[in-house]
């Protein structure tokens, strides 16, 4: 398993220097097929104008935003020529986390921007939103971080569907790391013998499929967030794999969860499936 065709999900109107140069190191890393893709739409409807008006503004909108696609694909060959097997480009005048879904259905992993500042919905897609539409591993790069640095690689296991589809998506870039840590953090729902068990398969499985790691089982309970942030920090670690919104989005998006750390942090990548 590996990862042949990789999608960069590049954002209109924001910088995307260090989402380029990431994608740029996984495509060498791997070989790999890259497809730039962006979209934007044009933002709710102008309620001011009616009639010929209306449509000549919206010309105008859409000539722009074709400007700025145009430029982001002479940005992405630029960036990444000489670094993938093959390039790729793919943009439409639309909503951008629906026209990266779709597009979705061509790769195997799929490289985005952070989710650090608000954004416009109409041309930035947001991680949250790309992670519970893709059917894909999410690669999140945010950004101030223009490496991703596979020495150190901490996965933050939970025994739900959502880590377990995550550490099969992320063997690839397992097998390139140095050093694997599984963190297994004790919640309400967990005692602390099935918190063991659980990281020690996880430890086991991973060792069956040529990843070396090691486990851990903090001895403070909960705090996962906050938890993590400390372990990877103290491990070094450059990627956190995740499985994301383990608990509905609704619950984290009010109080706040692992899922929204991670596409909000800016300390190092984090590789989401859902």
């Amino acid at each position: 398993m590996t990862y042949r065709t990789v999608m960069v999900s590049l954002a209109v109107d924001q910088d995307n220097t260090r989402l380029l140069e990431v994608a740029a190191q996984v495509a060498k890393h791997f070989a790999a097929d890259v497809i730039g893709v962006a979209a934007a739409d044009d933002s709710p409807p102008l309620y001011y104008a009616s009639g010929a008006q209306a449509e000549k503004l919206e010309a105008l909108s859409s000539d722009a935003l074709q400007s700025k696609v145009d430029a982001l694909q002479h940005e992405f060959r630029s960036a990444l020529q000489g670094h993938g097997a093959a390039l790729h480009w793919r943009a439409a005048q639309d909503v951008p986390a629906r026209f990266m879904a779709a597009q979705a259905r061509a790769v195997d992993l799929v490289v985005s921007g952070g989710g650090g500042t608000m954004s416009d919905p109409f041309t930035v897609p947001d991680p949250a939103d790309l992670v519970m539409q893709l059917g894909r591993p999410l690669l999140v790069v945010p950004a101030n971080t223009g490496t991703i640095d596979l020495g150190h690689v901490l996965i933050a296991w939970k025994d739900n569907p959502e880590a377990r589809r995550a550490v099969v998506a992320a063997l690839p870039l397992l097998k390139q790391a140095a050093q694997v840590l599984v963190v297994g953090i004790v919640e309400d729902d967990v005692s602390r013998d099935q918190a063991q068990a659980g990281v020690a398969d996880v430890v086991a499985w991973l060792g069956r499929h040529e990843v070396a790691a090691t486990g851990l089982v903090p001895d403070e309970a909960g705090n996962v967030a906050l938890q993590l942030d400390r372990l990877a920090t103290a491990s070094e670690a450059g990627v956190i794999v995740a499985g994301a919104y383990g608990h509905s989005r609704f619950r984290e998006w009010i109080l706040g969860g692992v899922t929204q750390y991670l596409v909000t942090q800016t300390g190092r990548c984090a590789l989401l499936s859902h």
